[in-house]
C-alpha cells in the first residue's frame, strides 16, 4: 500500500500519543527519562520507519533498497539514551525500567510507522499493565533492597554486639558483612569505645529512622549513623 500523506500525519499523531502515554506515566514517578523524552522518541521512531518505507516507494529503482535498514540503526541507537536513563547512586542503579521504557517506545513507534497498528497498541497496553499494575505488586511481593553501611559506635571496649545484632536481625535487615574495630583510633586518643561497622541491606519498606532509633535504646550504644554504601 502506498503511503499518502494522511497516512503520514495519521502515523505520526499516533507515534506522538504512545510516547505521551508511556511519559506520563513515568513523569508521574519522577523519572529523569519523563513526558517529552518518550513522546520525542516516540514520534521520531515513527518518523524514522515512515521514512524507511517512503525511500523505495519514491526510488523503485534503486536495486539495493531496504526498508528495515534505517529501523535497524534506531534499535541500536536507542540504547545511548537509555545508557542515560541510568544512575548509579552507590552500588545502588536507578533508571533501569525508564530505559528500557524509551528502548520499547522507540519500537512502538517503528511499529506505528509501518502501519502495524494492532501490534503497536498491544504493547502498549502490555507496557502499561507493566509499569503500573505490576509496580504495586513487585513493590509489595519483591521489596527494592538498597546496600547502606550502618555504624554503631559503644561506649565501652566490651560492648553486647550480639544485642546489638538481634536488633538490626528483628527489622529483616539483611548483614552482608561486619567490621569491629576496638580501642582508641589513630590519633583520636579520647576515642576508646568500639564501633561496629555493618555493611547491610535494607528493604524499601523498613523504617530507617525507626532502627537507628531502637538501637539508641541500649544503654551501651553511644551513636548510630547509616549512610549509602559508596565504592
Amino acid at each position: 500500500m502506498r503511503l499518502t500523506e494522511l497516512d503520514v500525519l495519521i502515523r505520526l499523531g499516533l507515534g506522538f500519543l504512545a510516547g505521551a502515554v508511556i511519559g506520563v506515566e513515568r513523569s508521574s514517578r519522577h523519572q529523569i527519562a519523563g513526558l517529552r523524552t518518550h513522546i520525542l522518541i516516540a514520534t521520531g521512531a515513527t518518523l524514522l520507519m515512515l521514512l524507511s518505507i517512503w525511500i523505495p516507494q519514491e526510488y523503485q529503482g534503486m536495486k539495493n533498497g531496504d526498508p528495515g535498514r534505517i529501523a535497524a540503526q534506531v534499535v541500536s541507537g536507542i540504547g545511548f539514551l537509555g545508557a542515560g536513563a541510568i544512575i548509579r547512586l552507590g552500588n545502588n542503579i536507578k533508571g533501569l525500567t525508564t530505559a528500557a521504557s524509551l528502548w520499547l517506545v522507540a519500537a512502538v513507534g517503528l511499529a506505528i510507522g509501518a502501519g502495524m497498528f494492532l501490534a503497536a497498541g498491544g504493547a502498549l497496553v502490555i507496557t502499561l499493565i507493566t509499569l503500573v499494575v505490576l509496580a504495586s505488586f513487585e513493590k509489595r511481593f519483591f521489596p527494592t533492597e538498597r546496600n547502606k553501611v550502618l555504624e554503631i559506635t559503644f561506649t565501652s571496649n566490651n560492648p553486647n554486639t550480639q544485642e546489638t545484632l538481634g536488633i538490626v536481625r528483628s527489622f529483616g535487615v539483611r548483614i552482608l558483612s561486619m567490621d569491629v574495630d576496638q580501642g582508641p583510633r589513630k590519633g583520636k586518643e579520647k576515642d576508646r569505645g568500639t564501633r561496629m561497622r555493618l555493611f547491610v541491606g535494607v528493604s524499601d519498606h523498613i523504617d530507617g529512622a525507626l532502627l537507628v532509633r531502637a538501637l539508641k535504646t541500649s544503654d551501651t550504644v553511644e551513636r548510630v549513623e547509616m549512610k549509602e554504601k559508596f565504592f
